[in-house]
């Protein structure tokens, strides 16, 4: 097959739909596909693998000039370009995929459209969430904007059942279920370092780290509880418009900016406890990854973390943006080393089977199915 993957977001960028993006452009090349990836560019200039930051990726790709977003610069938009059109008919596409399309997605989607090429569209951003972290407000525009341009798609996939149930409940058709993958090879609890635990942890204590973005709707701030508990040492991994406020709301944490790859995965590793603080998370990558680094998990009983922690077994649900539950279900697990030790080894068991590589046949599968059917509707018209 031959796939054009429109994107919001690619590497260099750090983020679950930029690294969601390189895993499906990877698979399709391992198996055999022909994938093009389009993605907005960092400066005016439009790059293609060979040079540049885009010399380590698995196939083509066509960078779309683009601004960033006021207040929020780690977010680029697109500007409008014939290049993308021009991109998806000279690949010759047989599908377009729609890496969380909300403005360089959207153009795809027509540009398909035009072409009557099938377009998959991958739900992974609440932007109902966010309307309501940042604007206090607009959740039903949102959520308007949302119908509309997943209405448009011939197959929407959101990555967990939450996510599926919101999509569904708000009359968006065509949604299916496609999780996300983890690398249980990079993420793994081998890679438990004993010295970067003393450089974390001094005075040997607990370790409860978050990874992930540092921005308003992660409501990183409702670690301070953990913060002041006796014993324990939060550790932040990541960067973002929050890190100013977040240095003063968590008194005594840890901040070590943004970490990737082997550096990021022994992090993971030398986690005691993996507390993720988001309400508005349609899958949750980094509890997945804590979890294949055998770190048992506190987070949010809402969005993704509902398919992915098992309360009891591989760590702890809470009610969303309930500070003292946070402190009390992490003092819980502070003070119960054996149940730690139990939580983790159950939560790596549980992600063992979660490959990219699974994950990425079911998605060929997807779009196989959604082929044939494009095929017997042409034959019955």
């Amino acid at each position: 097959m031959r796939v054009v993957i429109v994107t919001e977001s690619f590497p260099p960028d750090v983020n679950g739909v930029a690294h969601c993006a390189l895993q499906t452009a990877r698979h399709l090349v391992d198996r055999g596909h022909l994938p093009l990836v389009v993605a907005p560019a960092s400066t005016a200039l439009v790059g293609r693998t060979g040079t540049g930051p885009d010399a380590e990726a698995p196939c083509p790709v066509v960078r779309i000039p683009s601004l960033p977003l006021p207040g929020y610069p780690q977010v680029r938009v697109a500007l409008p370009s014939r290049r993308l059109a021009a991109a998806v008919a000279e690949h010759r596409a047989d599908i377009v995929h729609l890496a969380s399309p909300f403005v360089l997605g959207v153009r795809g989607m027509a540009v398909a459209a035009r072409l009557g090429v099938p377009a998959v569209a991958v739900y992974q951003t609440d932007l109902a969430g966010y309307a309501r972290t940042y604007m206090g407000a607009g959740e039903a525009a949102a959520w308007r904007r949302i119908r509309s341009v997943h209405s448009a798609a011939d197959l929407t996939l959101a990555p967990s059942s939450a996510s599926v149930r919101d999509l569904r409940d708000h009359d968006v058709p065509r949604v299916g279920l496609w999780p996300r993958g983890v690398d249980t090879v990079r993420f793994r609890p081998g890679l438990r370092d004993e010295a970067l635990r003393r450089d974390l942890a001094p005075n040997g204590e607990v370790i409860v780290g978050y990874v992930g973005r540092l921005a308003p709707e992660k409501h990183i701030e409702l670690l301070a509880g953990v913060c002041g508990l006796p014993g324990v040492k939060v550790v932040v991994v990541g960067d973002g418009p929050s890190r100013p406020s977040l240095t003063e709301a968590l008194p005594g944490a840890v901040f070590l900016g943004r970490r990737v790859g082997d550096d990021l995965a022994r992090i993971y590793a030398c986690l005691d406890v993996f507390a993720h603080t988001g309400p508005f998370e349609t899958f949750c990558q980094t509890v997945q990854e804590a979890m294949a680094s055998g770190v048992p998990v506190v987070a949010p009983a809402a969005g993704g973390p509902l398919d992915l922690v098992a309360h009891g077994r591989t760590g702890l649900l809470v009610p969303p943006r309930d500070a003292d539950a946070v402190r009390d279900a992490v003092a819980s697990l502070v003070t119960d080393p054996a149940r730690r030790t139990a939580f983790g080894g159950t939560a790596r068991a549980t992600v063992e089977g979660r490959t990219w590589a699974a994950v990425g046949d079911q998605l060929i599968a997807h779009y196989a199915d959604l082929l044939v059917a494009r095929k017997k509707a042409a034959v019955a018209a």
